[in-house]
């Protein structure tokens, strides 16, 4: 069992969204503490992600409300009406103003809450959640995910920890974050140092993976400070930061709707870090390239394709362009059939590499994207997911 930062408890409840599981999540801390956000900026954004931030302009919460398998997205007013009178409920069950508490929501989109299910569930809320379980919480929030996702970090050589967990396989191309992630940590932080450390990291890690191209209409990324542990130095507090949230974008980008094999794309040699991320969401998105992973079919050319479609970028010259699977050439040096088989052994892995040197000149634009492969599962998922 991973064990929430101390400050942190949670309570974890099943009520009636889902009908086998978990589907309600409260964390709390033992009051308002600094705490930042990073969300989708789709303009079918739900009430969760406006609520959420109205309620961090000050940068400060004591908590979170996670619903699982029901959006609440697309419904009007009611649909925000509802939000925040589930946000009243558990404020008054945990003593704390609602306008401190945020809240996540994700699954089905233009259906309502089922509040009366909804509003017996949360008035069960323990005036003192006493639980420390971070894998009954990363439970709790999954939709299709086949497992949960949590991963952990010390700060430094203290006792300070960062500890994340996160849902998300389908639906996937940020436009700031992705899905629902929740980083909690126990240093003692101000929240201008956190918001700018949080969204580096974001930038770096949930920024940069994509499953299928389509941005949520409820991707939400929080991190919640308890404070407990003490202070600690802002770099060290950085990388455990990251460590947490890459080894979380690896986990969803790996879990993909019927995903297989994890697939890390690396471009180097780029004017800029900017170009370097554009073009290795090219490759990662490109359904030509993903499939050629799935059926481990070393087809470079889907991949020299996928670059070439970046036209805006005409300081990118093929001449110039080196294309890698794993540590092994395929352009501009040729692969004799040989190589290929190898390559092809390669491709059936569980995590492939992509690796891409744009050789523009003085370039040192650098990036790294996480996707999957695209199988008949992706489509049988969602062919059939509201039936």
């Amino acid at each position: 069992m991973t064990s929430l930062p101390s400050g942190f408890h949670c309570h974890v409840a099943n009520i009636g969204i889902k009908d086998d599981s978990d589907d309600f999540v409260v964390l709390l801390a033992d009051g308002p503490r600094p705490a930042s956000g990073v969300f989708t900026r789709s303009l079918f954004a739900g009430p969760s992600v406006e609520i959420s931030r109205e309620h961090l302009a000050d940068g400060l919460a004591c908590g979170i409300v996670v619903v699982s398998k029901n959006a609440n997205v697309a419904n009007g007013p009611v649909g925000r009406d509802d939000a925040l009178e589930l946000l009243e409920i558990v404020a008054g069950r945990v003593g704390c103003d609602a306008d401190q508490l945020l809240i996540a929501s994700t699954g089905v989109i233009g259906r309502r809450y089922p509040m009366d299910r909804v509003r017996a569930g949360a008035r069960l809320t323990p005036a003192e959640p006493t639980g420390t379980d971070a894998d009954a919480a990363a439970r709790g929030i999954m939709t299709t995910d086949t497992h949960p996702k949590v991963a952990e970090a010390s700060i430094g050589e203290g006792p300070a920890r960062v500890v994340g967990i996160a849902k998300g396989v389908g639906m996937i191309e940020p436009d700031m974050a992705t899905m629902i992630a929740i980083v909690l940590t126990d240093a003692d932080v101000d929240r201008a140092t956190l918001d700018a450390r949080f969204r580096a990291v974001v930038d770096r890690t949930f920024n940069c993976v994509s499953v299928d191209t389509d941005t949520s209409t409820s991707d939400t990324a929080v991190v919640l400070t308890s404070g407990a542990a003490g202070p600690v130095a802002d770099d060290d507090l950085e990388a455990a930061l990251y460590g947490v949230c890459l080894a979380l974008t690896k986990m969803i980008a790996a879990d993909g709707e019927g995903a297989e094999t994890l697939i890390e794309v690396r471009v180097a040699g780029a004017r800029d870090d900017a170009q370097a991320k554009r073009v290795a969401k090219a490759i990662v998105n490109s359904p030509l390239v993903k499939t050629a992973v799935h059926g481990a079919d070393p087809n470079w050319g889907r991949i020299a394709m996928a670059i070439g479609k970046c036209s805006d970028d005409t300081d990118i010259d093929q001449e110039r362009v080196v294309i890698r699977f794993g540590v092994d050439e395929v352009y501009p040096s040729r692969v004799d059939e040989d190589g290929l088989a190898r390559l092809s052994e390669y491709l059936r892995g569980d995590e492939v590499l992509i690796d891409v040197d744009l050789g523009v000149t003085a370039g040192s634009g650098t990036a790294a994207v996480w996707g999957c492969d695209l199988t008949d599962g992706y489509v049988r998922i969602n062919a059939e997911y509201t039936t």
